[in-house]
């Protein structure tokens, strides 16, 4: 890992995005109405983002483990496709880009894991970093 002693904790912010596309409404409208057989997507894939972005450390062996201390999870359905967008903070000598953009990666995989035995046409579309806060630079890709 690389040496960060030397650096001074900061607030540090990162929000990232996945995008799920579906092939069909009646896959939008299952998750809506919460009847996709393996359970609420949206409840679960919170769940497994959460356990994603707490694990990034554990799984990325360059990555710092590190106090997480706010993550939101929110989705946003526009016509075929479900926006996942993930906020991380924490006060700490580095920053939390990784563990935004694996928690992102990890709610895309769970609701392509929920949704494949209802839709065989899920995709993963654009994990990327959409800002980043805090640290010696700031990133703004929104």
């Amino acid at each position: 890992m690389v040496d960060i002693t030397h650096k001074s904790p900061t607030v540090r912010t990162a929000i990232a995005q996945a995008i799920v596309r579906v092939s069909t409404q009646a896959t939008i409208d299952a998750i809506q109405n919460k009847t996709v057989p393996k359970g609420d997507v949206f409840a679960q894939s919170r769940a497994a983002g959460l356990l994603g972005v707490k694990k990034t450390a554990d799984l990325l062996p360059d990555c710092h483990p590190m106090p997480i201390e706010y993550t939101n999870i929110a989705y946003e359905i526009q016509n075929l496709e479900i926006q996942i967008k993930i906020t991380v903070k924490t006060v700490y000598k580095t920053g939390v880009e990784v563990e935004a953009m694996h928690g992102a990666s990890v709610v895309a995989l769970n609701i392509y894991d929920m949704l494949k035995p209802i839709d065989k046409g899920v995709e993963i579309h654009q994990i990327k970093l959409l800002r980043k806060t805090g640290g010696k630079s700031d990133i703004l890709n929104t």
